[in-house]
């Protein structure tokens, strides 16, 4: 996240983002910087006008909050196909772990046959 922010700092400077810039603002704030996030950040807001996305994404709370009154039709739908996603990978991420403690648990039986 810390990474967006820096290009929202760099955006309301109105500092080019760049991978120069964004690393330099990184660095400044103490993250250990990684080439390869400021890289796709900058390329993914190479498109981007970042002042209409932060006036669409402020504006969205509020639909957001109409919507819990009295949601527009298929909205619950739409909630409840996220819920059901959320939930499944969960659930996925669920049985990765029970395979983790799977395979400690069959190590620790070799380690005490062989000492």
């Amino acid at each position: 996240m810390e990474y967006v922010y820096a290009a929202l700092i760099l955006n309301e400077s109105g500092e080019e983002i760049n991978e120069d810039n964004l690393t330099d603002v990184l660095d400044a704030a103490g993250v250990d910087v990684e080439e390869s996030r400021v890289k796709a950040l900058v390329a993914a807001l190479e498109d981007v006008d970042i002042e209409e996305a932060v006036e669409e994404a402020a504006a969205a709370p509020v639909a957001a909050g109409g919507a819990a009154g009295g949601a527009p039709a298929g909205g619950d739908e739409d909630a409840d196909e996220a819920d059901d996603e959320a939930e499944e990978e969960e659930a996925a991420d669920e049985d990765d772990g029970d395979d983790d403690e799977d395979d400690e648990a069959s190590g620790e039986g070799l380690g005490e046959l062989f000492g």
